[in-house]
Order: C-alpha cells, then structure tokens, then sequence
C-alpha cells in the first residue's frame, strides 16, 4: 500500500478535484505542467538555490538536551523557525512563485489565517516584483496585527474576509470567488496540503524539503536516517506533510499528527478533525471535515490562528483512516504551556502552531533510545501577545 499521491489525485479515498466548471481551465493547466516543471533543471537549480541563499537553509536539525532530559527521551528539532519570514511557509511560496511565472501569470493571490503563508506570498511578490493580494479573516486581522503590517510593508493588499467565522475558511472562499473572476493572469497560492488536486500534492513536494533534510542530518548526528517517530502539528497539514512526505511509506519510522482540541475535543470549540470529522467535501477535495449533520460546516476553533481549519488535508485523511499516523488533539492550555517550557528550557520560543507538537510528552510516553523528531514549524514572535495575555507576563 502506498500513502502517496496516485495518478488520479486521490489518496485512497481523498483528494480529486470539486471544483465549479469556471475554476476548471485554472486548475488543468496547473495539474498539466506541474510535474513538468518542477522536472526541468532550470527550475530546480532556481529553487534551491533561493533555498540556500534567501530562506538560508538547510535549517538546522537540534537536539534538545534540557527537553530530552525532561521526558527521558531524544529529542530533535527541526528548526523551521529559523527559515526566513519566521517559518515553513516560505518553502512552498518560492516554489509557486518560480511556477507562477513559467505559466506566465502576473497576479497572485492567496489566503492566510496566522499570516505566515501571507507573509511568505507577499515576500516571494516582493522578490519578484508581482502583484500581490492577501485574503484574511477580520478576526485574524485583529489577532495577528504584526503579520498584517508585515504584509503591507512588503507591498501587497490585504484584503478582509468579512462572511461566516471571518477566519481562515472564510478567507479561502473569497480567494477562489476572487480566482474565478481572474482565470487569465492570476495564480493562486494555496498554503497548505488542501484545495484541488494538484495542490495538495504539489505543496507537499516543495515542502518534502524538510524530511529530505531530516534524512541526511540524523544521518550525521545518529547514524541513522530513520527516527522513531516524526512528529507534526497539523492544521491543513503542510509542515506535516513536508516532515513526513520521505517517510510515508516507509512503516519503520512512525508518524503523530498533533491537532488542536481547543477548549476540549467535545466542548463545541476544538479543530481535532479526526475526531470530529467526516467525509465531506471542502475548497475542491474530498477528505475530512467537521460538519452538521445536514453538512454545513461547523466553525473550528483554537487559540492559535493556524489550525483553526475545519478540515485536514486528504494525504492527512487518508494517513488517519489507514492508521498510518497517529492523530492526537491538544487543548488550548496544554500547547500554551509547552511553549512556555520550550521557551524556558531551550531558549526557543516557539509559535503555538508548533506548541501543540511539543506538547504530547503529557500524554505520550517514549523510550530512553527512541529518536523523536519534532517539527518546529514557526517562531513564536506573532503570538507574542497571545502568550503575554494567557500567562499575564
């Protein structure tokens, strides 16, 4: 069995195309040339050498003596946080733009929730002196105001999604309506492992940077390859899917994806979509989603803007229906408190997206030997308010 993408853009059962017939010329023409693209040596010598010199990586693979020490097991992270713009993001926007402009598009657009993927897409618009569009939820707005000035700083318009929960859903929603009223020279930007296929696939494989790297630095540091286990937060999936993208067939190395449980899995305020979730159809792809029974979406929430998605990815889905990753969910509380412990005890202050993985040592135990691998997705400088107003610092 394999956990990958198939030629249809299913995994197993998710994934596909649902997409309305205005959006379907933007959409083949992307799943014709991706693949051929990313081929050509020109576009893969651009890509990572934009890696090395403007995001500056590999970024490094740490082991975390005080943490490991803590919770009697080795652990390593991977130090997403240190990419230019603040997180993994930016690995993704560098590959859209670079197949943005061999389909000579001249607009992007895109859509965030914590503001990192807007941040990375208004970086990579600056970079290469293109249009660029922000759509945001009027909540997100308020609670991420550094990454919305950040934004602007760096040239693009950021627009507020003012319907439903005003947050990353809705953000997405008025993207698309803004693609199919553009199909000409506009790209779209996903941030994440959802939307119609081809983008879950195709984020995943400009993020699988980060298990590719993973691969060769524990090779360094413990002779090995293969950790234990590869742990990620998951809200869409993308910084899961890049840590785990050279590990999903491989059965020796196990996968947890950490979700946000909110207030508490069953308190009407949580994201933790395997749980919660079913089959259903959400921005293109058949996968996982949290809905009403009549199938109206339900709102997903968390404290940290990045996860509260209602839905997962389909490798993401598919990886959770064939028991191939773990899913845990975090509460509000446990991934707040986990970052205060990385912060204290590593001198890493990471974002709460990232928390949440951090935080499954209280639930989870580990071996002395076992290799645990954590990807640490962002830096915590957007939600420094949020941790100011949660412990009143």
């Amino acid at each position: 069995m394999t956990y990958n993408i198939n030629e249809k853009g299913y995994y197993g059962e998710f994934g596909g195309a649902y997409i309305p017939e205005m959006l379907y010329p933007n959409v083949e023409e992307l799943r014709q040339n991706y693949l051929k693209i990313m081929a050509e040596p020109s576009f893969k010598e651009e890509f990572d050498q934009l890696l090395k010199d403007y995001v500056g990586r590999p970024s490094p693979l740490y082991f975390a003596k005080r943490l490991s020490e803590k919770y009697n097991t080795k652990i390593y992270l991977k130090r997403e946080d240190l990419n230019h713009t603040g997180a993994h993001k930016v690995n993704n926007t560098i590959g859209q733009i670079l197949m943005a402009q061999r389909l000579n598009k001249t607009r992007i657009i895109a859509e965030t929730g914590a503001g990192q993927h807007g941040v990375a897409t208004a970086t990579v618009c600056a970079l290469m002196g293109l249009e660029c569009i922000v759509y945001m939820g009027e909540i997100d707005i308020a609670r991420q105001a550094p990454n919305v000035a950040r934004m602007k700083m760096l040239g693009a318009e950021v627009r507020p999604a003012l319907s439903g929960s005003r947050t990353l859903k809705d953000a997405t929603n008025e993207a698309i309506r803004d693609w199919i009223n553009n199909p000409v020279d506009t790209h779209y930007i996903i941030g994440s492992v959802v939307g119609p296929h081809p983008y879950p696939d195709m984020v995943a494989r400009f993020q699988a940077i980060v298990s590719e790297e993973i691969q060769w630095q524990l090779k360094d540091k413990e002779g090995t390859t293969k950790p234990d286990y590869v742990v990620a937060c998951v809200g869409g999936g993308s910084n899961a899917a890049g840590a785990f993208y050279h590990y999903l067939d491989d059965t020796d190395v196990k996968l947890i994806a950490v979700e946000a449980a909110g207030k508490g899995i069953h308190s009407g305020e949580s994201a933790a979509t395997s749980v919660l979730g079913r089959e259903g159809i959400i921005h293109g792809s058949k996968t996982l989603l949290m809905q009403t029974n009549d199938g109206q979406i339900t709102e997903p929430y968390s404290i940290s803007a990045g996860l509260d998605y209602p839905g997962v990815g389909p490798m993401h889905a598919h990886l959770y229906k064939t028991g191939r990753a773990e899913f845990m969910s975090i509460t509000d509380d446990e991934a707040m408190v986990a970052g205060l412990e990385l912060s204290q005890l590593e001198g890493i202050i990471p974002a709460i997206e990232s928390s949440h993985a951090l935080a499954i040592f209280n639930q989870k135990q580990f071996k002395p030997d076992d290799i645990v691998v954590i990807n640490l997705s962002g830096r915590g400088d957007k939600d420094l308010q949020n941790y100011i107003d949660y412990f009143k610092l």
